[in-house]
């Protein structure tokens, strides 16, 4: 798990081919190495990637197919820039919002307009992910926990303050640029509960059962 609260940049230094999927190299001259171990989870531009291998300012990761077909990591050259976090600890302060790390869904910025010493950056909305975009709710944008400001037709508003511009790689994006988006984790949840899904047998949990223990 993450917070959207990005750490630090990197660079992504090589994109090695290993039979269908790839491993990858990220540099970083600000992230902190000092507690990294193999293993650990680092997300890089919103996607959970596992530590395989790291040095004093490196570190490596292998990359699914699964991950390939459903990130831009597939269309990543050498020299991307990425925003790095790595994975929460029980006492780290939650400046964000809970973020898994796996990304819904691919999209791309349809303008940016300056606002005082801010940037309102205008993302195409997704039509499968729409339901889950509240106006005042929580995104992730490349890694990044920001919040949605308005709601149009089919695009919503962000507004970047200065300090997160340039602390993380949204000062680079333009018309155009590609993003990944991840809705909030609690949005997808309640979705499930409120629409049920098929299950092999019942828990025997119930509002009745609830309410007879004390809990409702």
């Amino acid at each position: 798990m993450f917070t959207g609260i990005i750490e630090a940049t990197g660079t992504l230094l090589q994109i090695t081919p290993r039979g269908g999927d790839v491993c990858v190299k990220i540099q970083s001259q600000t992230l902190d190495f000092s507690d990294v171990k193999l293993g650990d989870s680092i997300a890089s531009n919103g996607v959970c990637l596992t530590v395989t291998a790291f040095g004093a300012d490196w570190f490596s990761a292998d990359v699914s197919t699964e991950t390939l077909k459903r990130t831009l990591f597939g269309r990543y050259k050498t020299g991307q820039r990425l925003n790095l976090e790595k994975a929460l600890l029980p006492t780290t302060r939650l400046g964000g919002h809970l973020v898994s790390g796996h990304v819904d869904g691919n999209s791309s910025v349809s303008r940016i307009e300056k606002s005082g010493r801010a940037w309102q950056i205008f993302i195409k909305t997704p039509p499968e992910l729409a339901r889950y975009i509240a106006e005042k709710g929580s995104i992730t944008v490349d890694g990044v926990s920001l919040t949605v400001n308005e709601l149009l037709a089919d695009e919503f508003r962000l507004t970047i303050v200065p300090h997160t511009a340039q602390q993380t790689t949204l000062e680079l994006l333009e018309a155009g640029s590609k993003v990944h988006l991840e809705v909030d984790l609690l949005a997808r949840y309640l979705e499930r509960l409120i629409t049920g899904a098929a299950a092999p047998a019942k828990s025997g949990v119930s509002l009745e059962l609830l309410q007879q223990r004390g809990f409702l």
